[in-house]
């Protein structure tokens, strides 16, 4: 995937009722030098804009009763109508969806664009999801008042697997998830602090025991930490029944 100033990028466009919270975070730091750079675009589409009725009526009650609002089929479907991105999958983030992870988001990346659609009230009706063949992704099990806050968390990730974004491309190699594993724990200077020291195998130059206690300590936390990831790594291990 290539990006430069003069290319489009990888191309964001969000469905939101607040428009006004983006890019917010993502203005900043290596997100946002890349979208200054054009590696990646960002565009918002305010769907409260495609109401028909001169309140801009976005939700209704839903059927069956029950507590809250349910945002539109009709307006939700005009949005998308008007500004999906052809090139690229429709997301909406939603608890009621498959948890993201790692390799979601490194799917993600490698399509040319990437349109996301965020809930407000009770969700969207059903019907305009199941007729757009909308992808759902959660980010875990919990509520947020709206999808806007998780967008910004699912680009976050996404972004900074562009090429370009990250100066060093190997740092990515190690992190968290990457082999199945939790990322090792990190150490800077002073070598010493607080009584507590930097691990001997960490200032030997020793490449090679490097390697292996970096190895060792990711799949000891992985164990302790976090037995689900465990289990499938050592499942995918050669050798594994």
């Amino acid at each position: 995937m290539n990006a430069s100033p003069n290319s489009p990028g990888w191309r964001v466009v969000v469905l939101t009722l607040f428009p006004e919270m983006f890019p917010g975070p993502l203005a900043h730091s290596l997100a946002g030098r890349g979208l200054q750079r054009g590696i990646w675009s960002l565009e918002t589409v305010d769907i409260r804009s495609f109401a028909r009725d001169k309140h801009a009526t976005v939700d209704d009650t839903p059927f069956g009763g029950g507590a809250g609002m349910v945002m539109r089929p009709d307006v939700v479907d005009a949005a998308i109508e008007a500004a999906a991105a052809t090139d690229g999958p429709l997301v909406y983030l939603t608890p009621r969806g498959r948890p993201l992870n790692q390799a979601k988001v490194r799917e993600l990346v490698r399509h040319p664009a990437l349109t996301i659609l965020c809930g407000r009230y009770e969700g969207i009706d059903e019907r305009v999801l199941e007729a757009r063949a909308v992808e759902e992704i959660s980010l875990g099990d919990f509520v947020l008042s709206g999808g806007e806050v998780a967008a910004l968390c699912l680009l976050d990730a996404c972004v900074r697997l562009l090429p370009g974004i990250v100066g060093a491309a190997e740092s990515l190699e190690d992190e968290s998830f990457e082999r199945g594993l939790l990322e090792h724990p990190q150490y800077t200077r002073p070598q010493v602090w607080q009584g507590r020291e930097v691990p001997e195998v960490l200032t030997s130059g020793h490449h090679g025991r490097i390697r292996a206690w970096r190895l060792a300590r990711a799949e000891a936390d992985t164990r302790s930490r976090r037995p689900d990831l465990w289990s499938r790594y050592v499942a995918d291990r050669p050798g594994a029944d």
